[in-house]
């Protein structure tokens, strides 16, 4: 699906293929969201010193303040979208080895809950409709219906 946003394109494809390819991987900072959001780069985990977190450290805010931005995103949103990601895996936030986490951490059902709350935070981001909400597709589903009961 094409939406108006070519950033929210781009991060959409990247994130569906790891996704199908069996690439995504939330305790991996290369194949986890951001990490397949930015290529496989593991170059984002300098913005925060605690694997989870949103609070930016220095290097994360002196990129911030230059206005830098890694395929399109902010040092900050990219620590949204990985605590997003990691929260709807089943992770107890900061990443770490006394906190809960998923028995198994490549679980589809569990990786696909991940991957719909980020793309529903992307859409948010980039203020497009939510490409996953699929109520519209049931409301079209039941007006063929009685469309098809009419004739």
């Amino acid at each position: 699906m094409k939406t108006a946003n070519n950033r929210l394109d781009i991060a959409i494809k990247k994130l569906y293929t790891a996704f199908h390819d069996d690439c995504l991987h939330p305790e991996c900072c290369k194949q986890c969201a951001v990490g397949n959001i930015l290529d496989h780069s593991d170059a984002w985990k300098h913005f925060s010193d605690d694997h989870g977190s949103t609070k930016l450290n220095y290097i994360g805010h002196i990129n911030e303040a230059f206005g830098k931005r890694f395929n399109g995103y902010t040092p900050s949103e990219l620590l949204l979208i990985e605590v997003t990601f990691l929260k709807a895996c089943g992770y107890q936030l900061p990443l770490h080895f006394k906190n809960n986490k998923p028995e198994n951490p490549t679980n589809k059902d569990n990786l696909f809950k991940g991957l719909q709350a980020v793309i529903e935070l992307l859409c948010e981001l980039d203020k497009s409709p939510n490409v996953m909400d699929y109520t519209e597709l049931f409301d079209n589903l039941r007006i063929s219906k009685k469309s098809l009961v009419l004739k």
